[in-house]
C-alpha cells in the first residue's frame, strides 16, 4: 500500500480488512472494508486517526506512511477523532516509538484513550471550534459530534483545502484499491459504494440517526471541497452526494423510508413458508419493490439495511411455544437496538396448540411506533383461505404504501 495525494499536503494512508472477517465482531463485510488514516503537512506533520492492530495491517500502515517520505518518529500532531479499536489499537506500540507526540482528543476521548491505552502525557483536550495551526498555511478546525457514532468523537476540518476528515461519519463497507476519489467511479461501482454506505449506515450508525442529523446542521456553514472518511471513497468531486445520501438515511427514522417492502420471514416445519409466496405475490400487485429475506440463513446485516431503507415491512415467522420463533426475535431484537421505527408493518405465521408471537411482537416494538396489520395468523397448515388472505392483506399493505407516497 502506498500514500495517495488528496490535494497538497495532504494524503490518504488506507489499509483493507479482507472479506472473511466480521466487522465489529459481527457485520458481514464479503467485499472488505477500508480503514482511512490522513497526514496533513504544514511546517509540522500531523496524522489523523490510525489503524487497528490485526495482523500485518500495521506494517502496511507504515508501508504506506513511507512511501511519503515518512516513519512513525517523524509525526508531530496525532488527531483522534475517535477512539474506537479500528483506529487505534496500534497506538500504544506506535506511542512507545514516538513518546513526544501531542495528541488531540475531546475530553471524552482523553477519558478512552487513558482506559484503553494508558496514555496522558501531552494530551490536548479541544471542543468545537478550536484550532491547531500546522504552519505553512494548513490549519485545523475541531467540531465535536458526540454519538457519532460513540460520545467522544469529534470531526476535523483543514480550512485552506475545505477537506473535512469525517471519521465514521459518510462511510461505507468495501475495500478500497486503485480507486480512491469518487470522480474515479463507474456507475456501477458508484452504486455498489452507495449501497454499502447504506448498509454501514444501518448497521453502525442508524440508532445515532438524530445525532446524524445534528452533525450535518453543524457542518453545513463550511465550505467543504473534500470529504476524507475514515471508512470507504474520498469524495472529492461531490461530497454533497455523501452528505445527502446520510441526510436521507436518518430521516428514514422518523419516516417515511422508501416506497418499498422488505419481507422476512423464518418457518420451523414449512406451514410458515407455505405463505410466503401469496403474501409476495399479494404486495408485488401494487408494482414496489419488494426485497425478501430469510432468517436464520441471511445475515441480519442485509436484512437490517433492506428493512431501514424500506417504509413497510412484511414478517412471516410461527408461534414458538407461546412467542415469537427464535431466529425472527433476534431479528426483531437488532430492530429494536437499532431504532428501526415509523414502519408500517404486516405478521403472518402458524401456530401449533396455541398463539402468542404476535403478542411478543407488539410488545417488543411498542416503543418503534409501527403501524400493524391485522396479522394473517392460522392453526397448522394454511388452507386457501388463509392464502387468499395473505394476498390480499399484503397487497392492502402495498396500497396504503403506494397510497402515502403518491405513487
Amino acid at each position: 500500500m502506498k500514500g495517495e495525494k488528496i490535494t497538497d499536503g495532504i494524503y490518504r494512508l488506507g489499509v483493507n480488512l479482507s472479506g472473511d472477517l466480521l466487522f465489529e465482531g459481527m457485520w458481514p463485510i464479503p467485499d472488505g472494508i477500508s480503514i482511512n488514516s490522513y497526514v496533513v503537512r504544514g511546517k509540522t506533520t500531523a496524522l489523523i486517526d490510525l489503524v487497528e492492530d490485526i495482523g500485518e495491517k500495521p506494517a502496511e500502515f507504515e508501508q504506506a506512511l513511507a512511501s511519503i517520505s515518512l516513519k512513525p518518529e517523524d509525526i508531530d500532531c496525532l488527531i483522534l477523532n475517535h477512539m474506537e479499536p479500528d483506529h487505534t489499537s496500534w497506538l500504544p506500540e506506535f506511542y512507545r516509538r514516538n513518546p513526544d507526540l501531542e495528541v488531540y482528543i475531546t475530553a471524552k476521548g482523553a477519558a478512552v484513550l487513558k482506559a484503553f491505552c494508558g496514555i496522558e502525557k501531552n494530551v490536548h483536550i479541544v471542543k468545537t471550534g478550536d484550532t491547531l495551526d500546522l504552519g505553512a498555511g494548513k490549519m485545523l478546525t475541531f467540531y465535536e459530534a458526540p454519538n457519532l457514532h460513540w460520545p467522544e468523537t469529534m470531526v476535523t476540518f483543514e480550512n485552506s483545502s475545505g477537506v473535512l476528515f469525517s471519521c465514521d461519519a459518510f462511510g461505507s463497507y468495501g475495500a478500497i484499491t486503485d480507486t480512491i476519489f469518487d470522480n474515479q467511479l463507474s456507475s456501477e461501482q458508484f452504486a455498489f459504494f452507495m449501497g454499502e454506505a447504506l448498509r454501514y449506515y444501518a448497521n453502525i450508525v442508524a440508532s445515532f440517526s438524530a445525532f446524524v442529523e445534528k452533525a450535518i446542521e453543524l457542518l453545513k456553514n463550511l465550505d467543504i471541497k473534500i470529504i476524507a472518511p475514515s471508512h470507504g471513497i474520498v469524495w472529492r468531486e461531490n461530497p454533497g452526494a455523501i452528505i445527502d445520501a446520510y441526510s436521507r438515511f436518518a430521516r428514514y427514522m422518523n419516516g417515511p423510508a422508501e416506497p418499498e417492502i422488505t419481507v422476512i420471514w423464518s418457518s420451523m416445519y414449512g406451514n410458515t413458508e407455505k405463505v410466503v409466496a401469496a403474501m409476495i405475490q399479494g404486495a408485488r400487485s401494487e408494482g414496489i419493490p419488494i426485497h425478501v429475506y430469510r432468517t436464520p440463513k441471511d445475515d441480519i446485516g442485509f436484512i437490517l439495511a433492506s428493512a431501514w431503507k424500506s417504509a413497510g415491512l412484511i414478517i412471516g415467522m410461527p408461534t414458538y411455544e407461546y412467542k415469537m420463533f427464535p431466529p425472527m426475535a433476534w431479528v426483531l431484537d437488532m430492530f429494536a437496538r437499532k431504532k428501526l421505527m415509523n414502519k408500517k408493518a404486516l405478521r403472518f405465521g402458524s401456530f401449533g396448540w396455541s398463539g402468542g408471537a404476535q403478542r411478543e411482537l407488539e410488545t417488543l416494538t411498542e416503543k418503534l411506533k409501527w403501524d400493524f396489520m391485522n396479522p394473517v395468523e392460522w392453526q397448522g397448515a394454511p388452507t386457501e383461505e388463509i392464502m387468499n388472505l395473505a394476498k390480499e392483506r399484503s397487497r392492502e399493505l402495498a396500497a396504503q404504501i403506494k397510497a402515502e407516497f403518491g405513487k
